[in-house]
């Protein structure tokens, strides 16, 4: 049987998900962050696969969302959307921390992924936590500096004004590059990763988590089973059941065995 509690963790809720019969044993853990404009609640398909297997799942919910949502437009949310991932980030050892301190995770078995804005988390947060030992993307990219030039240029194109100046810009800049896996490729250490992109995605750009992992290739030379790229050539910005069957897959293989 698997059970689903709500939790709350320095202010910030949760959701837990592991099996009943499991439930206070030192378990591999994964911590699964949900995309812009989403919630915990919209990847519990994921946490009750993962938990069907043996780990202990937990979803965070990140600043601005779900229950922490502060009533902003999407368009004022998305103003905020680098605050919301670097939050993200720093939060993610809160939950690793506690689970590790309590004997219910296995800090030697620890994954992390994401949709979306959770697979951008989840490559930053590569640059920033050894332990972190595999890792999965669905629909993020590691290229911040990049994507961040990419997002202002959409805006520009759609005529949205811009609410900050070049200063701002530079600034915003200058805080992404610390986690930048894309100019630090080597915090990696072969670390197992997967990726899941459409190639028809309009929100975050195919190219630029493609050019990623055909650059990284070569770290991965004496693991290249660390390693893989799965492309949907007919998948826009939604993550289909191979996807989902994959990310249960590779963190069963990295993690359990």
């Amino acid at each position: 049987m698997i059970i689903v509690e709500k939790g709350l963790l320095k202010t910030k809720p949760f959701l837990h998900i592991v099996k009943k019969d499991r439930q206070q044993q030192k378990l591999p853990l994964i911590i699964f962050v949900h995309g812009f404009t989403s919630a915990k609640e919209h990847n519990l398909h994921y946490a009750y696969l993962l938990a069907e297997k043996g780990f202990r799942v937990i979803l965070p919910e990140a600043m601005y969302h779900g229950e922490r949502e502060q009533g902003l437009t999407e368009n004022a949310l998305y103003k905020h959307f680098w605050e919301i991932v670097i939050k993200t980030i720093h939060e993610l050892n809160d939950y690793k921390e506690y689970y590790v301190n309590e004997g219910l995770a296995d800090q030697e078995k620890i994954g992390l992924a994401g949709t979306s804005m959770g697979g951008i988390v989840t490559l930053g947060a590569l640059t920033q936590y050894k332990w972190i030992k595999a890792a999965v993307s669905l629909m993020g990219m590691p290229a911040y500096e990049d994507y961040l030039h990419w997002q202002i240029e959409q805006m520009q194109n759609l005529g949205i004004g811009l609410s900050f100046t070049n200063e701002q810009i530079e600034e915003q800049l200058s805080l992404l590059r610390q986690y930048d896996l894309s100019n630090q490729p080597e915090k990696l250490k072969n670390r197992p990763l997967l990726f899941w992109h459409g190639k028809k995605d309009p929100i975050v750009p195919f190219h630029l988590t493609y050019q990623f992992y055909q650059s990284i290739k070569n770290y991965y030379e004496k693991t290249p089973a660390n390693i893989h790229f799965i492309s949907d050539a007919q998948a826009d910005h939604k993550v289909s059941r191979e996807g989902l069957k994959a990310t249960v897959d590779w963190f069963e293989k990295h993690l359990l065995k």
